[in-house]
C-alpha cells in the first residue's frame, strides 16, 4: 500500500519541484496526472459527513448496561468519554474510561467517513484485548447509524460478528447498542451505552 501510494505521488512531486530547477514555466500535467491529482483531492476533501462527526465532539457521561447471557439481568456500570476531531477534521477519536465487570477499563475508538467507498467506518481497541475491531456502515441525516464488524474471539480464536446501532434520542443523548450471536446462534443484545453530553 505504501509503495503504491509512493509510486502514485512521485510524478506529482517531480512536477512540483520542476520550477525550482528551471526558470521556465512549469510543465503542464498530463491528463492522467491531472486526473490522479483530482482523485486524491476528492478523497481527502471534507464534506457533510465529516461536519456531522465534528458536532459529536465533546465530553460525555456514560451509563453502561451489558448482558452476559440472553435473559440475564444486565450488569450496570458507568464511565466517561471524550471525543475530539483529528486529521484536520476527518476522523472522530473517542477515549473511554470506565469499569467493565468491576475492572478498570480504557478504550480507544475512531469513526470516519470514506469519500471513496461512500461508507462510514470505525475501529475499536481496549484494555481487555490486544486486537482490533473494524466495522463499516451507514448513517442517516439524523445521525442514526448501523454498522457491522468483527473481532477475534480469545476463546475460539475465530471471528465474532456484531451489529451496532446508534441514534440520538435527544440533542445531547446518544444510545449505542451492540448485538452478537447468542448460544443458539440467534442475534442477542449484549451491550447498551447511553452517552450524555456534558
Amino acid at each position: 500500500m505504501h509503495r503504491l501510494l509512493a509510486s502514485a505521488l512521485l510524478p506529482l512531486s517531480l512536477l512540483a519541484s520542476a520550477p525550482l530547477l528551471a526558470q521556465d514555466a512549469p510543465p503542464k500535467m498530463s491528463p492522467e496526472q491531472a486526473a490522479m491529482m483530482e482523485a486524491y483531492q476528492k478523497a481527502g476533501a471534507l464534506g457533510e459527513a465529516h461536519a456531522a462527526l465534528a458536532k459529536m465532539a465533546g465530553s460525555y457521561d456514560l451509563a453502561i448496561r451489558s448482558w452476559e447471557a440472553p435473559g440475564a439481568p444486565p450488569v450496570v456500570e458507568t464511565g466517561t468519554a471524550t471525543r475530539t476531531m483529528a486529521l484536520g477534521g476527518r476522523v472522530l477519536v473517542e477515549e473511554v474510561q470506565s469499569q467493565m465487570h468491576g475492572q478498570a477499563f480504557t478504550g480507544h475508538g475512531m469513526h470516519g467517513y470514506d469519500n471513496v467507498s461512500g461508507k462510514h467506518w470505525s475501529t475499536w481497541n481496549d484494555s481487555m484485548s490486544t486486537g482490533l475491531m473494524v466495522s463499516e456502515g451507514d448513517c442517516d441525516a439524523k445521525g442514526a447509524c448501523t454498522f457491522t464488524g468483527s473481532w477475534n474471539d480469545p476463546v475460539t480464536k475465530g471471528k465474532i460478528n456484531a451489529r451496532m446501532t446508534s441514534k440520538w434520542t435527544k440533542p445531547n443523548v446518544e444510545v449505542f447498542e451492540m448485538y452478537t450471536p447468542g448460544p443458539d446462534g440467534k442475534e442477542t443484545k449484549m451491550m447498551e451505552i447511553t452517552y450524555t453530553k456534558k
